[in-house]
């Protein structure tokens, strides 16, 4: 693909990724259910070991189901909010679940991050994927 092409590409994906992040302001994800998706996973959270196949269920179908940028944020919120209503949570487990239970997000679970850069992250992450394909 030519260099202007690929400028073109880049800069139509990124106006799409936009507008479709600009489409729904609701949110479908409600912190209950983050709480009931997730509450499976509090053993794993505090203690570490094995994570148990009712976690990773719950991971994958929040996963799935904070499918926009506005369920997401919303997940990423009622997360932190969680994190801090349970004693001994461990960012080193919060942050290896994903992995655990194959399941890819693009942005770090961590205290730290902040859930209103969400959308920045998924535009930076989908231009890198772009740029890794041309």
């Amino acid at each position: 693909m030519a260099g202007g092409a690929k400028v073109v590409f880049v800069a139509m994906f990124i106006a799409m990724v936009a507008a479709a992040s600009l489409r729904s302001t609701e949110s479908a994800v409600t912190c209950e259910l983050v709480v009931t998706s997730l509450s499976p996973c509090t053993t794993y959270l505090t203690n570490g070991g094995e994570v148990p196949k009712r976690c990773c269920d719950g991971v994958k179908s929040l996963n799935e189901d904070a499918n926009t940028t506005a369920d997401r944020q919303m997940a990423c919120r009622c997360m932190e909010e969680a994190a801090s209503l349970v004693p001994g949570v461990s960012n080193e487990y919060a942050s290896s679940l994903p992995e655990k239970c194959n399941v890819h997000i693009p942005y770090p679970i961590s205290r730290s991050f902040n859930c209103s850069t969400y959308t920045l992250l998924i535009l930076l992450y989908m231009l890198d994927i772009c740029l890794a394909l041309l």
